[in-house]
């Protein structure tokens, strides 16, 4: 059965959109979410015109929130996830107090009902500790993994680039060869065809990591490029080419084009651990890895700063706040280790 919908609302969340995507330069996945936080909103409503909101409507919204389960656990939604959704609506009420037609009905604080009360919103932006593996945990699961297949030193060159680099998955699913420089020991993240995060432009230099990795790396670049003929366009971690042989669906060897997400390179990484007994951690765990490593390499703000860019931070809090945490006991030994 078909969704209901409000023909009315339908075109004030298109301009809504469009504003979003165009004047806020926001990404698709943002605009996805809001899109998908209002249409919660409007279901709660029974599909009510926006030009009757009421602020009882957003009262019951948060409740209807609070006691939603996840559909994937059963579980109540967590609170981040429901100050997400809150977020995004009382943003797109915040523009509707501003449009004809909208602003004689809706007055600027009735976006103010869709806060979360103070305790919920303490818990949805408290900062968690996320597990990271150890440089002895990820030497660990490289050495173990299979390299007897195109694609399975693909798999090994792409674990070894996540400790070169730290580069979010998602830039390294649309990295091309052209974008490495082995001379220099370099990447560089052009945010015009590589998917980097608010669409920034940046070189990463190839951390001070164990050189197996490097090696590694280095094999894999020489293979694409002396083997298997593979141009500065082509990809650097590239799909299998399937196609029919022997009468089966088939991996024929490698094809040149990049994936459209990195869905099955975090598969390959999570597999990688996961074989040898170890965690399913993530491409982006090699992040706080290495962020941790900065306190084995850095003896000068100057050099803490260039590891900071190196991660794509232009901002140091960003590194010490995600990947240096301190813990309270932590900072008592440091305090008193100090002379």
């Amino acid at each position: 059965m078909a969704r209901k919908f409000n023909e009315e609302n339908e075109r004030i969340k298109r301009r809504y959109l469009q504003f979003l995507r165009e004047a806020k330069r926001s990404d698709m996945a943002t605009v996805d979410k809001a899109a998908d936080a209002i249409l919660r909103f409007e279901r709660s409503t029974g599909f009510k015109s926006f030009k009757r909101f009421h602020i009882d409507q957003a009262i019951k919204f948060k409740r209807q929130l609070e006691a939603e389960k996840s559909p994937r656990t059963g579980a109540p939604l967590a609170k981040a996830t429901v100050d997400g959704t809150l977020r995004a609506v009382k943003a797109f009420v915040l523009w509707l107090a501003g449009q004809p037609g909208y602003k004689s009905r809706i007055d600027y604080a009735d976006a103010e009902y869709f806060n979360l009360n103070a305790k919920d919103a303490r818990v949805a932006h408290a900062e968690r500790d996320t597990p990271c593996p150890t440089p002895e945990q990820c030497r660990h699961a490289f050495a173990q993994m299979p390299s007897a297949t195109p694609l399975q030193r693909r798999d090994r060159a792409l674990f070894a680039f996540l400790m070169l680099t730290g580069a979010r998955d998602g830039a390294i699913a649309s990295l091309r060869l052209r974008h490495i420089d082995l001379v220099q020991g370099c990447v560089y993240q052009d945010a015009r065809d590589v998917k980097t995060k608010f669409s920034k432009s940046f070189t990463t230099w190839f951390f001070p990591v164990d050189g197996v990795y490097l090696q590694a790396f280095r094999d894999w670049v020489a293979y694409l490029r002396d083997v298997e003929l593979f141009g500065a366009g082509d990809a650097l971690f590239p799909k299998p080419r399937m196609g029919v042989k022997d009468g089966v669906f088939a991996c024929l060897g490698l094809s040149r084009d990049t994936y459209s997400d990195a869905g099955r390179l975090r598969a390959v990484i999570k597999g990688a651990f996961t074989g040898t007994g170890l965690p399913p951690f993530g491409p982006h765990s090699f992040r706080k890895t290495l962020g941790l490593l900065a306190n084995d390499h850095c003896r000068t703000p100057e050099q803490f700063k260039a590891w900071s860019l190196n991660l794509g931070h232009e901002n140091i809090a960003t590194t010490l706040s995600a990947y240096c945490p301190v813990s309270s006991s932590r900072q008592g030994e440091l305090i008193r280790a100090m002379t």
